[in-house]
């Protein structure tokens, strides 16, 4: 009779699983935006786009999600070439279509409409073979609140060096 491995459901630091591997993030979003959200979404890709992601050539700096008729679109992201596809390769920056559940497609519909709030690419990823994106509702922070959250992390660190020495 052969043991199972039972699966963990332990999480890492920001939720993410042990095994995830982090492709791009997008450190800028973190700061600009307060997450409300977060949802786990998969990315529709061709052959040479995995590829390249899996080689580490991505960028989710400059993208966003907004709905479509077909669901949710990753816009604006850069997914460089593939050199070793060569004909059959890719536009890097074309809209990708996101995979997930029709009530998700629904709850980020309604945020996008809602004045105030953005649907925000957080970190791209590869877990178990797979690409996933994390999107993120974002709520616009403005000036003082940036300062204010910059002050806050500035305490906590002097804290732990004092705590530290």
């Amino acid at each position: 009779m052969a043991k199972r491995k039972s699966k963990q459901s332990s999480n890492g630091p920001n939720g993410s699983q042990p095994n995830d591997r982090t492709v791009a993030s997008n450190r800028r979003a973190l700061r600009n935006y307060e997450i409300l959200r977060r949802y786990e979404a998969g990315l529709a890709l061709s052959g040479s786009e995995i590829k390249s992601i899996r080689a580490g050539r991505a960028s989710i700096a400059e993208a966003y999600c907004r709905p479509r008729a077909d669901g949710m679109a990753l816009v604006g992201a850069h997914i460089a070439r593939y050199e070793p596809s060569g004909e059959a390769n890719h536009e890097p920056t074309r809209d990708r279509r996101l995979l997930l559940h029709r009530r998700e497609i629904a709850q980020l519909e309604q945020a996008f409409e809602q004045k105030g709030q953005t649907l925000v690419p957080l970190r791209l990823y590869l877990t178990r073979g797979l690409a996933k994106l994390e999107v993120g509702i974002g709520r616009s922070r403005r000036q003082y609140e940036k300062r204010q959250l910059l002050a806050e992390r500035d305490v906590k660190r002097q804290i732990e060096r004092a705590l530290r020495g």
